[in-house]
């Protein structure tokens, strides 16, 4: 009977083990979905909405469209309040759903994204298209943008942008490390570079449309006001630093003038 026993705990797998294989399922499925997200962005705004999958008829294709941008903002602001952190806490095993929160946040944000730009259903209608010249700037200016984008999201904290935070604390077994209230790099020029470099990528195609200015305008709107929450939770959690980082650096547009 020992032996029996002996034998059936060789087969049992290690402590942690699951712990670990659940870190990387998330992990490998958020980063995955990230980048189809990505690159779904990437290529239909680069071609102004007019290449997607949508195959609706006009008025239902107009409704889908407009859900489709209302779904982002408003998912993406309540999935940031006490009760979308709740939500959150749901899509991963219990004992590890405040771990994996920011993983979690991070695939519910790419799934809207990618079924914002996947499932478009373009109008058909091409205003303008850029070539010689201008399509070489607006090209530079697109690369540009995202790549502004992208050095924001380190600023801020690469590994809550993208998910890692979370799938990794859990592999690690440790409680997540947030980053300190983000004051470099490009947080020293302007408050919210996140949002103005997402919507600097909207403006900067070389393909213009009706369903690109749409989205362009519901989207940068967002990106103006959605920022407004964000530091009514960073005055709640910071206090009197972001309150005097608020008094230095401005929130959208750099100033010109020199810094004493």
């Amino acid at each position: 009977m020992r032996l029996f026993r002996l034998a059936i705990g060789t087969l049992r797998p290690p402590p942690g083990r699951k712990r670990i294989m659940t870190a990387l399922l998330y992990g490998i499925t958020c980063h995955l979905i990230f980048a189809a997200a990505v690159v779904a962005m990437i290529t239909a705004m680069f071609f102004g909405m007019s290449e997607s999958l949508g195959q609706l008829t006009a008025p239902w294709s107009y409704i889908a469209n407009a859900l489709l941008i209302l779904q982002f903002p408003l998912m993406h602001s309540v999935l940031l309040t006490p009760r979308g952190s709740r939500i959150l806490g749901k899509l991963a095993p219990a004992r590890h759903g405040q771990t994996l929160s920011t993983t979690t946040y991070a695939i519910v944000a790419s799934i809207q994204l990618l079924l914002l730009f996947a499932l478009w259903t373009p109008s058909g209608i091409v205003w303008w298209q850029a070539e010689g010249t201008a399509f070489v700037i607006l090209c530079t200016l697109y690369v540009a943008s995202w790549g502004l984008l992208i050095k924001a999201s380190y600023d801020a904290g690469a590994e809550v942008q993208s998910g890692a935070l979370g799938w990794m604390s859990l592999a690690q077994n440790i409680k997540p490390v947030f980053p300190d209230m983000p004051t470099g790099g490009m947080f020293r020029l302007i408050r919210q570079p996140i949002y103005v470099a997402f919507a600097l990528t909207l403006w900067t195609v070389p393909v213009w449309t009706p369903d690109q200015l749409a989205l362009a305008i519901a989207l940068t709107a967002y990106c103006l006001l959605a920022p407004r929450l964000k530091e009514r939770r960073f005055t709640k959690r910071y206090g009197t630093r972001f309150v005097a980082y608020q008094r230095q650096v401005p929130y959208a547009i750099p100033s010109l003038g020199s810094k004493k």
